[in-house]
């Protein structure tokens, strides 16, 4: 039994402290520079400080060629026939990969513990941006799934309600209301995705090509010879074979490094609200600074949706990581406080009633890239997880550039190098079995 992974975040093979700790907006003064008609301070968005290491983008790829028909269900497997992937974890990641494999004649098998799009795929606010980690090494992935969004939303009829909308930054002191300072998202720029209806539908979107969920906790990985990984054990004794194996599983992602040379993936837990439809309607999402009575800064995040619901997050912080997501809670009297805060900063929520009080663990590596590609030294094993706060913009190109990965052998809609695992250290397994 392991309550919680407090043990891992101890030590690490280079010596250092891994810290849960890690804030994945990065330091401050790690910025991209956006292009913005109207004067306003860099801090009032947040999330550009997110998209902070350098990396030359190149112009987006054409369009892969059409896909192959989906390989039937109910056939008896046959390693001559559609490559069979395994991927564990059913988030937005999970499910993205699941679609495109499906998509391109694979047989995906998503293995999910708890349900799907449960965690933080489901609780995440959607916000969608096309250019906003312009500079940054998550620049064409962010571009590529942006596109992405728009393309699946009308070829899959919308069922998680995407919306294009306009994104605006301001200021507020205390519990006074929010001044603008100006528009940092236009339509063609910004838009906003339900993130629980998006994973589960477009996981059933894969379920409709072919591919098939398993409810069930991976605890181990088969091997065939030279340590070729081919296929998961389940806690339930069963086993799953396959041609691949990819874990997604967020930050729980950390509890593969047991059987795999994975590195450090942290979990930063979050707070959010989801207001009912009030008297007063939003007119864009916001990004909000908000000088803190206690003397802190904090950075409200508040999004509308275009079924009325408005999303708002302002608190994080790192406890812990529970071993089951189904165990996940609120720290004390974060919601009451991120209510307060919302009600007085944005007037437009003073009557709008809270429908859903949230708590997810967002994943994050070290350097803030997320982890895609071939896991090292463990053939068949891939990962892609790690992508904090912007998993649910990155999911669908990551999903594209795992299927061709996996398919074809390399990555060709989007340059992967900076996200392959091996560049950082793998974390000592030793430190999660002492958990």
């Amino acid at each position: 039994s392991l309550p919680m992974l407090e043990g891992w975040a101890t030590a690490a093979p280079s010596g250092r402290p891994i810290t849960a700790a890690r804030n994945a907006t990065k330091p401050r003064n790690f910025t991209a520079t956006p292009d913005f008609t109207t004067p306003c301070t860099q801090t009032a968005w947040p999330r550009f400080t997110r998209c902070a290491l350098q990396f030359g983008g190149e112009g987006l790829q054409p369009e892969p060629a059409p896909s192959q028909p989906p390989h039937p269900k109910g056939e008896e497997y046959d390693a001559s026939m559609s490559k069979r992937v395994i991927i564990c974890g059913g988030g937005a990641i999970g499910a993205a990969i699941a679609y495109f494999l499906a998509r391109r004649g694979a047989v995906p098998i998503v293995v999910e513990r708890h349900e799907v799009g449960g965690a933080a795929s489901g609780k995440s606010g959607g916000f969608l941006a096309y250019d906003w980690c312009r500079g940054s090494a998550l620049d064409r992935l962010a571009r590529r799934s942006f596109d992405l969004h728009a393309a699946l939303a009308g070829e899959l009829g919308n069922p998680w309600l995407y919306q294009r909308l306009r994104t605006f930054a301001g200021h507020a002191t205390g519990r006074n209301a929010a001044t603008i300072a100006g528009q940092i998202g236009t339509p063609e720029t910004t838009a906003i995705v339900e993130p629980r209806a998006f994973t589960q539908g477009l996981l059933r979107a894969a379920e409709a090509r072919g591919a098939s969920l398993v409810k069930g906790s991976v605890d181990g990985l088969l091997h065939g010879p030279a340590g070729t990984v081919t296929g998961v054990h389940l806690d339930s004794g069963e086993t799953i074979a396959g041609d691949a194996v990819v874990i997604a599983m967020g930050p729980w992602s950390v509890l593969a490094s047991r059987w795999l040379s994975l590195p450090a993936v942290h979990g930063v837990k979050g707070h959010s609200l989801v207001f009912g439809p009030g008297a007063h309607k939003l007119d864009g999402a916001l990004f909000l600074e908000v000088d803190d009575s206690r003397g802190t800064v904090l950075t409200p995040e508040i999004f509308p949706r275009a079924d009325g619901t408005v999303w708002a997050c302002a608190i994080s912080s790192t406890p812990p990581l529970p071993v089951d997501p189904a165990e996940v809670a609120p720290d004390a009297g974060a919601h009451d406080r991120l209510e307060a805060l919302c009600r007085a900063v944005v007037p437009a929520l003073g009557d709008a009633p809270v429908i859903a009080r949230q708590a997810c663990f967002r994943p994050l590596t070290d350097d803030g890239l997320p982890l895609i590609g071939p896991v090292p030294g463990a053939p068949g094993a891939w990962v892609a997880t790690g992508h904090s706060v912007w998993g649910m913009l990155n999911a669908p190109a990551t999903g594209e550039a795992m299927a061709e990965l996996l398919l074809d052998g390399t990555a060709k809609t989007v340059d992967l190098r900076r996200f392959d695992p091996a560049r950082l250290e793998p974390l000592d397994p030793a430190a999660i079995e002492s958990a």
